[in-house]
């Protein structure tokens, strides 16, 4: 299985902020919420991590060696990473909700995100598909695997909200990957 886990509170997740590459640490809580999400998982075979501190923070919970993978990086934002959603101009947000080829200036279309995570999807799969794999990410990366594992296009992305902490699981099996879980978070039901 490929349980996906979204990194533990930060300070700008915290105040609403959008965080891209911004390197920033978990706040205490976001420890306790990494300690928490890898308690509450069956021991990994294999922990994989983004690059960025809070990930590599949560990951390090799981008490085994972290692999980066540059591919698990949450989406550059570029002029928009740290500012507030609300700050982005109407048209502009509109612009980068229907249409996946849009990129922030300086930063990332979500049809370049699909494509690196549905390569690290795909390179993970057989893997998965017989040992239990983690990997420690972000909002966006972890919108692309599902995607990838439904076979639709990125954009359903804006339809998909993914908490602090929460794990997300697919299976892969004969007929290709499914969706078990999406944004569980441990200890709740909702």
């Amino acid at each position: 299985m490929l349980l996906l886990v979204r990194h533990g509170e930060t300070p700008l997740n915290r105040q609403g902020l959008m965080s891209g590459r911004k390197d920033v640490a978990l706040t205490d809580r976001g420890a306790r919420q990494a300690e928490e999400v890898a308690r509450s998982l069956p021991v990994p075979d294999r922990v994989i991590s983004s690059p960025l501190r809070r990930a590599r923070d949560t990951a390090a919970a799981f008490g085994r060696a972290v692999e980066v993978d540059e591919r698990w990086i949450e989406l550059d934002y570029g002029e928009f990473d740290g500012r507030a959603p609300g700050s982005i101009p109407d048209a502009t947000l509109a612009t980068w909700r229907t249409d996946a080829s849009y990129a922030p200036p300086g930063g990332e279309s979500l049809e370049m995100l699909a494509g690196r995570v549905s390569a690290a999807c795909s390179d993970l799969a057989e893997e998965a598909s017989r040992s239990t794999v983690v990997v420690v990410t972000h909002v966006s990366p972890v919108k692309a695997a599902v995607a990838w594992a439904l076979g639709v296009p990125i954009d359903v992305s804006w339809r998909m909200y993914v908490e602090d902490a929460s794990v997300s699981r697919i299976d892969i099996g004969p007929d290709g990957p499914i969706v078990r879980w999406f944004n569980r978070r441990a200890g709740r039901d909702d």
